[in-house]
């Protein structure tokens, strides 16, 4: 048996390739969007990939699972539990098979099982994985999707916040709570393959730690303490995160099928700004470079999203999905730029521009944005001067914020600019300095041409020792 990992830190996004070695087939489990990486293994290892399957229809990423199954024909073995709200549009003509719980499939000589795991979502579904081709005759492991992660389990509540689907979210909870008792009947040596790792928003406290086994779960997974159904209600429910906006999209277009990479638009270079305002497709400009270079020169009405490790994250909350993209970068990084936005659903980017060539051209036209010290703005602040936005998480503003301070969370600012006053210079502030830069750049673009960034955020703020008000 061949078993290969894949992790895309930018998603927090683990996924599989499995292969029977004695018959030369492979699956693909929970593909990303970008296909390459699995085929170079497959490849490598001498193995073919001819189906592939997913856990649960994805909110946090575009499958590459129609993709698998439409550019490369291979055979899709999709959930059909769950409720008819979540059913896959996009099968009629692809080779596919609906399963449900208990039903058993074969790749070579590899035995997948299908267990019935709602609770995340109700379509959830878990494979347990024997290879009889090594004359095992129980599982090795289970791949648990979003269902049970190391140190954590799937949150019930994405339906609701990001979807819209009111009251899904108890529910899903309580379904929680009966998966996991069928997951701690489990054998102990059982591996545990979870679909994501730490960062992921599809939990609250993942772990770093990319497997795990079912009886390690038992011993120290929060989830796994509670016996009482109505306790793990409400442990399960509190303190979930911010869901992120585009969920919500990744959802229907998982559900419907994404575009082939094929048919996405081909992506014009621009040389000059007049050329990118000229545009029949005139849109959204993101500008990929470091803050530093940002704040000293960027080009009116554009969004500031570095190329960094939370650069497709950010992309998904606050790119607008209907309106053309043109991502401001170098040349080298276009390819990988674009992989991340695909990454997420976003395929309208149309444009292209040189950020090292049209910054020279266009110096005289530019904006900047201040960044200041804690010291240097704090008098300011005091004095009420100064309007303090801080766009960290709600439970990072629970533990102490600036005074005076009002909070809106980055990933909704766009939508909340019409409670953030102009009588004042704004000062936007994090944790560090990093969201709030991308924060600044929202507001500007939007007209709040007074934008001001903390340079080291609220945590140069305590350790220059100012007053930070300790609970929220």
């Amino acid at each position: 048996m061949l078993l290969r990992y894949f992790y895309d830190e930018k998603l927090a996004h683990a996924s599989y390739l499995v292969g029977c070695q004695k018959t030369g087939e492979a699956i693909v489990i929970d593909p990303g969007r970008n296909l390459a990486p699995y085929f170079e293994v497959a490849k490598a290892e001498g193995v073919t990939i001819v189906a592939a399957t997913e856990t649960h229809i994805h909110a946090d990423f575009v499958s590459g699972a129609r993709e698998l199954g439409a550019a490369y024909q291979a055979k899709l073995f999709l959930s059909n539990d769950g409720d008819e709200d979540w059913k896959y549009q996009y099968l009629e003509g692809l080779n596919h098979q609906l399963v449900h719980d208990g039903d058993r499939f074969f790749i070579g000589n590899l035995l997948f099982e299908v267990m019935h795991t709602p609770g995340h979502t109700p379509e959830s579904i878990s494979f347990l994985l024997t290879d009889l081709g090594g004359n095992a005759d129980r599982p090795i492991g289970i791949f648990t999707g979003d269902f049970v992660f190391v140190g954590d389990i799937g949150r019930p509540d994405l339906l609701e916040k990001a979807a819209g689907m009111k009251g899904t979210s108890e529910s899903g909870a309580r379904a929680m709570f009966q998966s996991l008792q069928k997951f701690k009947q489990l054998p102990d040596y059982m591996q545990v393959w979870p679909a994501h790792g730490a960062g992921s928003a599809c939990g609250k406290a993942l772990g770093a730690v990319p497997s795990s086994t079912v009886g390690y779960e038992k011993l120290f997974n929060w989830a796994m303490s509670h016996s009482s159904e109505e306790e793990f209600v409400t442990a399960l429910l509190d303190g979930q995160p911010e869901p992120p906006s585009y969920f919500a999209v990744m959802k229907r277009v998982n559900k419907e099928g994404p575009a082939l990479l094929n048919e996405l638009p081909v992506v014009q270079e621009f040389n000059s700004f007049e050329q990118v305002k000229e545009s029949p497709e005139n849109g959204q400009i993101v500008d990929t470079r470091p803050f530093q270079k940002f704040a000293k020169g960027h080009l009116a009405r554009t969004l500031h999203i570095p190329f960094n490790k939370s650069f497709a994250n950010w992309a998904g909350w606050i790119v607008d999905y209907d309106r053309p993209v043109h991502i401001l970068a170098t040349p080298d990084e276009l390819d990988v730029i674009l992989k991340a936005l695909h990454s997420v659903g976003i395929d309208h980017v149309t444009g292209f521009i040189d950020s090292g060539k049209l910054m020279e051209s266009e110096m005289s036209s530019l904006e900047t944005i201040e960044e200041v010290t804690p010291l240097e703005i704090a008098e300011r602040v005091k004095k009420g001067e100064v309007h303090v936005v801080d766009v960290r998480n709600l439970a990072e503003w629970k533990e102490g914020h600036i005074p005076n301070a009002q909070h809106i969370m980055l990933g909704t600012l766009a939508m909340r600019l019409d409670e953030i006053p102009h009588d004042k210079p704004l000062l936007v502030q994090c944790r560090s300095g990093a969201r709030s830069a991308i924060g600044a750049s929202i507001l500007q673009a939007n007209g709040f041409k007074d934008v001001m960034n903390l340079s080291g955020g609220i945590l140069k703020w305590q350790k220059d020792g100012l007053t930070v008000v300790e609970r929220g």
